[in-house]
């Protein structure tokens, strides 16, 4: 029954094939996060209504934006245990997607889960984000990032990487207008805006109140940016 709620409240067509492309991924993070720890046990338990649910809520962008049948790339910046790129990758295929994580063992694992679920647009870079080659400049269509950081941190990871006209979405609870307000500055140098947020609630007993702040990117960055992790941390943007 849980899975009805990915088409009641995010839209999404769940078939008979994604409902067990999810069930087998539920099954290997499970198996992976006993020795390995990904999330916390008590995350584990509520595996979809925290992690997949509010992953598959890209959805109500993608939909809003008439996205959802475009062939497009798309940058996860610190993936983590794969979300959202794992979840969003079984149910668009039509997208390529890049889950970038620095610690080798979260890659280890979305190498994993990409093999046991034949998920071949899935393509795992273990990494730091402001790493990238040159090539990956201006290179993605949508990046999105999960938990990670502050929105004034996060963008200056992202913003460099997105093609002109393209899109930064970043997961947040609902206090986002502080970061928000807090990164007025960023967006202006980097090139940003913040063209609309969309809220939603996850499939919790408890009221659980997220959003997507999505960012449009406007302008090419300069070149000199990003920094290095250690100058973005001292003085954010």
């Amino acid at each position: 029954m849980q899975f009805d709620s990915l088409q009641t409240e995010l839209h999404l067509d769940c078939k008979v094939k994604d409902r067990t492309k999810l069930n087998d991924f539920i099954s290997v993070f499970k198996i992976y996060n006993a020795h390995t720890n990904l999330v916390s046990k008590n995350d584990e338990n509520v595996l979809f209504e925290k992690h997949i649910f509010d992953s598959l809520a890209l959805n109500l962008f993608l939909e809003k934006n008439n996205l959802q049948n475009e062939k497009l790339k798309l940058l996860d910046i610190g993936s983590g245990g794969g979300f959202p790129a794992i979840p969003v990758a079984v149910f668009f295929k039509n997208f390529e997607i890049y889950p970038l994580d620095s610690i080798a063992k979260k890659i280890g694992f979305i190498e994993l889960a990409k093999k046991e679920l034949m998920l071949e647009n899935l393509h795992p870079l273990c990494m730091r984000v402001e790493n990238f080659e040159e090539e990956k400049r201006e290179f993605f269509d949508i990046a999105v990032s999960r938990a990670v950081a502050p929105l004034n941190i996060i963008l200056e990871y992202a913003l460099p990487f997105i093609k002109k006209d393209g899109w930064f979405v970043a997961y947040k609870s609902k206090n986002s207008p502080e970061e928000i307000q807090n990164a007025k500055n960023a967006m202006q140098i980097l090139g940003g805006r913040v063209e609309d947020i969309i809220k939603y609630n996850l499939p919790l007993d408890t009221d659980y109140t997220r959003e997507l702040v999505i960012i449009k990117k406007t302008e090419t960055t300069p070149s000199k940016y990003p920094r290095k992790t250690q100058s973005i941390k001292k003085a954010p943007l």
